[in-house]
């Protein structure tokens, strides 16, 4: 048995997500209809966010960079995704294959601290109104960006350096249409059984704990908010339940995919399809709908090109 970067499989070959040619073509319409209209609406409330003096607040600073990290996020797997459905033989090599690991992992991590970032604004505007505007200033959001993405590249770069020196000697073939830890650990001709329990634990248990924690946060700024005034209690509230749509979307695939054995399941692709693909999207674009103010800066905005033109 050979180890490290001695390994014999130089490619995995990645099943996809069906065999059947017609339900490739089905499904390729689907997700390029899905991801030309949302991946470019992503890019317009970044646009809209910055573009508008009325939306400077810490809450959308935080919006648009977590739009920026959804476009980022699903720009790792559906594009190869979609080539895919038009290959006889889906393979990616092994540097590809770690590639794409570390760089979704990254990504999956840099949200989840943002969006705990996000908590901690709610929560600072909410209990501590009066010290808002000097305890989360520009700066302290600046920081809160740049650590998640620090954090976001330490989990990540956990993972590669375990799974990296695995020896991989001959199955090479993951079910799945995208590399992922509890598909390539699988794979390895050693026993993983030690290094499944330590990611079970960096990834499964840790956003099991960050899911529980933002839901409770969330709860009790609810229950705050009903000594505001009418009008500051409405709106306050709306953010918060917008918030907790936006943590159950992220971290729910994230649970039911990390929170386990490395066993395939029966719903596994389709959980997969929503946390890589969907759901990152949807995020940013759920806030929109439920936010005025977004929505009539959208409207200003497209009246100021239209007047351009």
């Amino acid at each position: 048995m050979q180890q490290g970067n001695h390994s014999v499989v130089k490619e995995f070959v990645l099943l996809g997500l069906s065999q059947a040619r017609e339900v490739q073509l089905l499904l390729f319409v689907l997700f390029l209809v899905f991801y030309s209209l949302v991946l470019p609406t992503n890019v317009f409330i970044i646009l809209t966010i910055r573009s508008d003096p009325r939306l400077g607040s810490p809450m959308y600073f935080f919006l648009a960079n977590l739009a920026f990290l959804d476009i980022c996020y699903c720009s790792v797997t559906p594009p190869k995704m979609l080539a895919d459905f038009f290959s006889r033989r889906k393979t990616i090599s092994y540097k590809g294959c770690m590639a794409q690991l570390f760089f979704l992992h990254l990504l999956g991590g840099s949200e989840v601290f943002l969006l705990i970032g996000m908590a901690i604004d709610r929560y600072v505007a909410i209990c501590h109104p009066l010290h808002y505007s000097i305890v989360v200033s520009r700066s302290v959001c600046s920081a809160m960006v740049v650590g998640s993405w620090c954090l976001g590249f330490v989990h990540s770069i956990i993972q590669v350096i375990l799974i990296v020196p695995l020896p991989f000697c001959g199955p090479n073939k993951v079910d799945s249409f995208f590399c992922d830890i509890t598909q390539i650990v699988k794979l390895a001709c050693t026993e993983t059984y030690a290094l499944e329990l330590f990611m079970f634990v960096n990834s499964g248990i840790s956003i099991l704990i960050c899911f529980i924690l933002l839901l409770i946060s969330y709860g009790i700024l609810l229950v705050k908010v009903r000594t505001g005034s009418t009008q500051g209690k409405s709106k306050a509230a709306s953010t918060c339940i917008t918030h907790i749509i936006m943590v159950v979307i992220m971290f729910g695939p994230a649970i039911y995919i990390y929170c386990r054995p490395f066993m395939d399941f029966p719903f596994d692709k389709v959980m997969a399809v929503l946390h890589t693909v969907v759901f990152p999207l949807m995020n940013p674009m759920i806030y929109t709908l439920r936010n005025k103010e977004i929505k009539q800066a959208m409207w200003r905005l497209l009246s100021k090109h239209r007047s351009l033109v």
